[in-house]
């Protein structure tokens, strides 16, 4: 734990190793900062101590066994090649670190402070001397350079999205490093999006192609070094008990365990039986079956072992759905969508399958302030009216609420009202199913990747065939469904996209017209809309929490009242189960559940369950 005295006898350090106080040329040198958010409203002070969610005393030791699904060849995690691992944040550190009870803000980590003058038009990090990678050398102005250069260069199309407005990074001295931004309004969030971009090691890449995956452990600049990698299988995180940063306000407490195992299921259902199994410790549950029928009766749970609750999910849900790709000609029509809507019946689904566990999702930034509900206020109203006529009307009149059947199964006035859209839209029954005017039938592909999952498609497709669509369900493995995600290649696809507290940048990579044509990006629905796109820059640019609502909403009510998607469910918690081996802090971080981050082994807890171990 660092005292008031020591962080100040870091800068002074700082400042005595001839470091400059700002960008050539600039007038006025910006205060040193010891974190950043994008409306500048921190939490904790520059002499803060500890996160208030951990134990500043938690204990040290042990193994927490994890899993993960499916499968991965890849540990650069800035690419879009390969099928990344998942939790490579615990080996790759960022410039500043992310304090998981506030919204956007981030504090001094690799970077001991950082520099931003009120235009946002460039940022500086200075880099604590103290900072090093797993070999042992320094982590320099130089790594940050490299990986900026490497990502804007070979890296994911998504971070080459969001960093289009990154001009350049350039060193200055081995310990400070200064990114300059675009004469743009959109830059807003860029001093945050560079501050958590993780830092590879520039040496370790030389002759390597960064832009292809790679299983040989780079350099870990982290708390945890990868220890042992069985490709596609497992993957081992061993802590540093020496790691440089183990002191840092925005570290103490956190990461307490020797070694934390991942393990890879291909099947879910298995994955259940291993847990109870006893071959990994948690589970945060998403399967309401699962949660509803599959604990009771375990012996481990009945007898104490495993012990469960259903905590509080303080982030937004975003969306859960079916996406409907309308770069498809079948999918254009916003009425075709609809009438797809129309089509799932998620009352009874809820009722039937999913025990009455979920609400219905009406919102792309579901579970938060951000999501559109009644009409528009005035401030909504000042961005959409430039738009009208060129957006749904309804957007002005009514509020969004997706199809609701009866909860009987049969659905009946709803899928009528959608036989009425198809046929405004062109389509004709032929011979009992739907055809275009070329005599063409209504096909609509389902791509998966989990055979577990037909069970929750079967009663959607019975439905569509009941108004004259012929769906079919291609099942393919994780590398296929993933290549044929990034190049659009689905009629319709499932997925979850989470949103952040703050929305800024990333939203381009999910709706601009920019981003329908970028392999890899997360438009996946293909929306080519400008009234979206300006909607968009608008969050981009917006000065203040209450601008930021009032577009995030705005454009909430173009995209649902577009059909783009088919809303799945909610449950605005986190359900979580865990072997009882485990003790955690009194507060839980608002947003997360901490448990890799601030939860420690109790040793007599581990030592009277007798748990098997793999490592």
């Amino acid at each position: 734990m660092r005292r008031r005295r020591g962080i100040a006898l870091l800068l002074a350090a700082l400042l005595l190793a001839g470091l400059p106080a700002a960008p050539a040329g600039a007038a006025d040198a910006p205060a040193r900062r010891h974190g950043l958010s994008a409306f500048g409203d921190l939490k904790y002070p520059p002499d803060f101590r500890h996160f208030d969610y951990v134990n500043p005393a938690a204990p040290k030791g042990g193994e927490l066994r994890a899993w993960q699904l499916d499968s991965f060849d890849n540990l650069n995690p800035l690419i879009l090649k390969g099928v990344m691992a998942q939790d490579l944040s615990l080996a790759y550190e960022s410039l500043m670190s992310r304090a998981l009870d506030e919204p956007d803000a981030v504090y001094g980590s690799i970077a001991a402070s950082a520099e931003l003058p009120d235009d946002h038009g460039w940022v500086a990090f200075n880099i604590d001397p103290r900072a090093r990678w797993d070999d042992g050398s320094p982590i320099t102005a130089a790594d940050v350079v490299f990986t900026l250069d490497a990502v804007k260069k070979d890296g994911h199309p998504l971070y080459q999205l969001i960093l289009r407005d990154v001009v350049s990074a350039e060193a200055e001295g081995a310990q400070r490093v200064v990114f300059r931004f675009a004469e743009t309004e959109s830059r807003r969030d860029l001093s945050l999006i560079v501050a958590g971009l993780p830092i590879m090691q520039k040496a370790w890449f030389a002759g390597r192609d960064f832009a292809s995956p790679v299983i040989a452990p780079p350099p870990s600049s982290g708390p945890y070094r990868i220890a042992r990698v069985d490709a596609g299988r497992s993957i081992v995180f061993e802590r540093k008990p020496d790691w440089w940063g183990r002191d840092l306000p925005a570290h103490r407490g956190q990461y307490n365990f020797d070694w934390i195992r991942e393990d890879y299921y291909r099947d879910r259902d298995i994955a259940v039986e291993a847990f109870f199994a006893g071959e990994y410790d948690y589970r945060e549950e998403i399967t309401a079956r699962v949660w509803a029928t599959g604990y009771r009766g375990k012996p481990a749970f009945d007898a104490g072992k495993i012990k469960r609750e259903v905590l509080k999910d303080g982030t937004p849900s975003g969306v859960q759905a079916w996406f409907l790709n309308s770069r498809r000609p079948q999918l254009a029509d916003p009425r075709v969508r609809q009438a797809i809507n129309l089509a799932y019946d998620f009352e009874w689904m809820n009722k039937t399958l999913f025990y009455g566990l979920y609400k219905r999702t009406r919102s792309m930034f579901e579970n938060s302030d951000l999501a559109a509900e009644g009409l528009p206020s005035p401030a909504e109203l000042a961005l959409l009216e430039p738009w009208r006529g060129r957006i749904p009307p309804e957007v002005f009149t009514t509020e969004y609420r997706p199809p609701v059947a009866d909860g009987s199964g049969r659905n009946r006035a709803n899928l009528m009202r959608a036989q009425a859209l198809l046929r405004e839209a062109g389509w004709q029954v032929k011979d009992g199913r739907l055809a275009d005017a070329e005599g063409r039938p209504f096909e609509l592909e389902f791509l998966l990747y989990e055979p577990g999952f037909q069970r929750i498609v079967l009663p959607f497709m019975r439905n569509l065939e009941l108004i004259g669509i012929r769906p079919t369900i291609r099942i393919v493995d994780i590398t296929a469904f993933e290549n044929r995600m990034r190049s659009f290649d689905f009629d319709v696809v499932g997925r979850r996209f989470a949103q952040p507290l703050t929305p800024g940048v990333e939203q381009r990579n999910f709706w601009s017209s920019a981003s329908a044509a970028t392999v890899g990006s997360y438009n996946l629905s293909g929306i080519r809309d400008p009234a979206v796109d300006d909607l968009v820059e608008h969050i981009v640019t917006a000065k203040s929490r209450e601008e930021l609502r009032a577009a995030t909403r705005a454009l909430d009510r173009v995209l649902m009242w577009g059909w783009y998607v088919v809303p799945n469910w909610y449950s605005g918690t986190v359900k979580l189960a865990w072997w009882d081996r485990f003790r955690r802090p009194a507060t839980k971080p608002d947003y997360a559940v901490g448990l890799l981050e601030t939860w420690w082994l109790d040793p007599a807890q581990d030592k009277a369950l007798n748990l098997p171990r793999q490592r």
